[in-house]
């Protein structure tokens, strides 16, 4: 039994939070205020084998797996939890997805420009009407010669403002519920393709979020990802290791906030000495620490399972239901250490308490997370 990561791992993790450091992070402030992905990130990502982790060279992609993949994405957010959002939906959400499913033709066609990031990569599933009701969508794909037409709008979508490539769920049957659902690779070049509005966050700024709207746009057969009215199993394949994805990448929100936290106490001074020496900030460092070591062994093993192809539902769901909450009490706690300060848009405590809310709610909301695991307790799945 060994605990710790391998070492290709471990470097990898290193070396990308040094990356961040360097290269992100001094931009923060600059990407809060604009709510945008610079561009030139992709680049710098691109260059440095990030965008490609677990896609096989032959595609373009850079080696490794998907736990290799997640650990770039914790060491992103500790920098900007933001922008490990947005890498997170290229590579995840669409990259990986499209290595898992797709056919020959399609990974050739689409996979070298996303590990390169000269296209960028989301996926589309939620609607106005359907969140956690996830085979709840509206959106219709219509046959037609040579392909489908697709009429719907998608909203909470994670880098659809500035998307090349699109996983789009649509009906392929209206009355065959889950099993007339129907996974399209979907290019926003496409006429009848529209971004109905960029959406202003509470959090996770620079990584764009929109409301798309697709009206009579055609998506040829050959995008067909998987099978028709198979877009459930497609959904399924993935969902399990983006909650790993995320859970792991959410434990680099928590490193952060014991970071800062650890240092506020050391320098702020009250009663004639610093805080640090205070034995309930003395209790909330601990608490965090407790918690990060949770979050991270929880969320580690889960993603070990689900990249051996093991069914883990139950611990993808429990992972991040912990990580999430974890996140959320770390930056509570992070920002009570700071005080009055901490409320103030000068220091990151703030925005590490807006960015870690998004845990609770994103990839299913803690709510549906705790159905999924007490179901499959109980036999019911």
């Amino acid at each position: 039994m060994d605990f710790e990561l391998p070492e290709e791992h471990q470097l990898a993790y290193e070396s990308a939070y040094a990356f961040a450091q360097d290269e992100i992070k001094p931009h923060s402030v600059e990407i809060e205020r604009t709510d945008e992905f610079p561009p030139w990130i992709w680049k710098r990502l691109a260059e440095q084998g990030y965008t490609g982790i677990a896609v096989p060279e032959e595609y373009g992609g850079s080696g490794g797996d998907f736990l290799m993949a997640a650990l770039v994405a914790r060491a992103i957010g500790r920098a900007n939890s933001g922008i490990s959002m947005s890498f997170g939906a290229h590579l995840n959400l669409c990259a990986h997805n499209i290595l898992r499913n797709g056919t020959e033709q399609q990974k050739r066609t689409y996979l070298p420009g996303l590990t390169s990031a000269e296209l960028i990569g989301g996926l589309g599933l939620t609607e106005p009407n359907a969140g956690s009701d996830a085979m709840g969508i509206q959106t219709a794909a219509r046959e037609v010669a040579g392909g489908y037409v697709l009429n719907g709008t998608k909203v909470f979508i994670t880098n659809g403002p500035i998307a090349n490539v699109l996983i789009i769920y649509a009906r392929t049957n209206l009355a065959a519920g889950s099993r007339g659902i129907t996974a399209f690779i979907f290019e926003t070049s496409t006429p009848g393709y529209s971004v109905a509005r960029k959406l202003e966050k509470l959090g996770m700024h620079g990584s764009p979020t929109g409301e798309l709207v697709f009206e009579d746009a055609f998506v040829p057969c050959e995008n067909v990802l998987g099978k028709v009215n198979e877009g459930f199993k497609v959904v399924m394949s993935g969902l399990d290791l983006e909650r790993a994805f995320f859970a792991v990448s959410m434990v680099g929100g928590i490193e952060a906030a014991l970071e800062v936290s650890l240092k506020y106490a050391k320098e702020r001074y009250q009663f004639g000495q610093p805080i640090a020496n205070f034995q309930l900030i003395q209790a909330k460092l601990a608490d965090m620490y407790t918690d990060l070591e949770a979050a991270r062994l929880m969320a580690h093993r889960c993603m070990w399972l689900a990249q051996q192809g093991k069914r883990v539902s139950k611990e993808a769901a429990s992972a991040l239901l912990f990580t999430a909450r974890a996140a959320m009490r770390a930056a509570d706690e992070a920002l009570q250490i700071h005080g009055g300060w901490g409320y103030l848009t000068d220091f990151e405590v703030e925005k590490m308490w807006r960015n870690a809310k998004l845990g609770e709610i994103g990839a299913g909301t803690n709510e549906i997370r705790q159905l999924l695991i007490a179901r499959e307790l109980l036999g019911m799945r």
